[in-house]
């Protein structure tokens, strides 16, 4: 099989008779470039070897740049070196988008081992007669075994700071803005990636015996989170990139009631407040534009394109906000997967970039 030129002599997608076009998507995006669509037919039929097949197209890739690199140094000057620096550019963008579905087929290929399927494109179910979204798995139990039990302590506060006490009712229905939720996803990405992130620190710490003693004092923990879920108003955005801890405020809408109550303490939660605010805000920002483009791509492929309309005055017109049927039971699961996918995400942000160097 080839793509542009390149050969892949270890590593070959076969076609059968019951895959890839009939059957249904594995992920809501749809990769489009050559490896892309490469390794989505390899996730279908033989999903143990992506690993093997993306270690073929990063030497691809990085034998590409480096000969990129190379041209640079020798090329013309005048009009072919503009020229060239144009060409330069869009094979710079092409090995971009093919790094971004890496990154994604690798995230897939980690949740197919988990065995947890990836909730599809949110649409109201034909199956069910009050048009609800939420006709999934909830898998929760296998979500919650993908994180440490510290991570996983914290991931309990964030689902307690977006549902309240609405987390203990999950077969309740209720109708919210799609484009509300779909904030919500995203920022949980977010919250996994950075969890995940600062996760891997604690544990290292923990494993050589070097925590600070003062991580076991957790007084106070429960009312601090009160009171930060007290404050919790649309203005709450500028908290959760302040404190990443507290991306929950981007729930703030969310019809549930009694924010903040029922959170518990949490040895890693007083281990990340007892960071300096420059480690903390290295840890909360995301390493690479590719892994930043591939949460707004998986969160608009899972929710659709918003529209936003600007009125007259500068205000955003609401009327046409599309809202979802959906319980609060399904709005878990989602958050649930948001917050592993990030996790997930950084995973395989640090696996690549072990073998093709991109990360800033």
């Amino acid at each position: 099989m080839a793509f542009g030129g390149r050969k892949c002599t270890v590593v070959r997608a076969s076609a059968s008779s019951d895959s890839p076009g009939s059957a249904a998507p594995i992920a809501p995006l749809q990769l489009k470039s050559p490896i892309g669509q490469f390794l989505s037919q390899i996730l279908i039929s033989h999903p143990h070897l992506v690993p093997a097949a993306v270690e073929q197209q990063l030497e691809q890739l990085q034998t590409d740049r480096d000969a990129e690199g190379h041209k640079e140094e020798s090329s013309a000057s005048g009009t072919e070196l503009v020229l060239y620096r144009r060409i330069a550019e869009v094979k710079a963008n092409e090995r971009k988008n093919s790094l971004e579905e890496i990154l994604y087929a690798l995230v897939v290929q980690k949740f197919m081992d988990a065995n947890v399927s990836l909730i599809p494109t949110i649409n109201p179910s034909s199956s069910d007669s009050s048009g609800r979204v939420d006709v999934w798995p909830s898998h929760d139990g296998k979500l919650e075994q993908l994180h440490s039990r510290e991570a996983y302590e914290m991931i309990q506060n964030h689902l307690v700071l977006i549902l309240g006490n609405r987390l203990g009712d999950p077969n309740t229905v209720t109708q919210i803005n799609k484009l509300r939720v779909g904030q919500v996803y995203a920022a949980s990405v977010m919250y996994g990636y950075f969890l995940k992130r600062v996760d891997r620190r604690f544990q290292l710490e923990k494993a050589m015996k070097i925590l600070p003693q003062a991580l076991d004092r957790v007084e106070g923990s429960v009312q601090e989170e009160e009171a930060i879920g007290e404050k919790r108003t649309p203005s709450g955005v500028q908290a959760a990139e302040s404190h990443p801890e507290e991306v929950s405020s981007w729930a703030a809408g969310f019809p549930a009631g009694d924010f903040g109550k029922g959170i518990k303490p949490s040895r890693l939660r007083n281990y990340v407040m007892s960071l300096d605010a420059d480690t903390l805000q290295r840890y909360a920002s995301v390493r690479s534009k590719e892994a930043v483009s591939i949460i707004e791509k998986h969160t608009e492929a899972l929710f659709g394109r918003p529209e936003i309309i600007i009125t007259p005055e500068g205000t955003v017109d609401s009327s046409k906000d599309e809202l979802i049927t959906i319980s609060f039971g399904g709005l878990k699961r989602l958050i649930l997967e948001a917050v592993t996918f990030g996790s997930f995400l950084w995973d395989v942000e640090s696996f690549v970039d072990s073998r093709y160097h991109f990360v800033l």
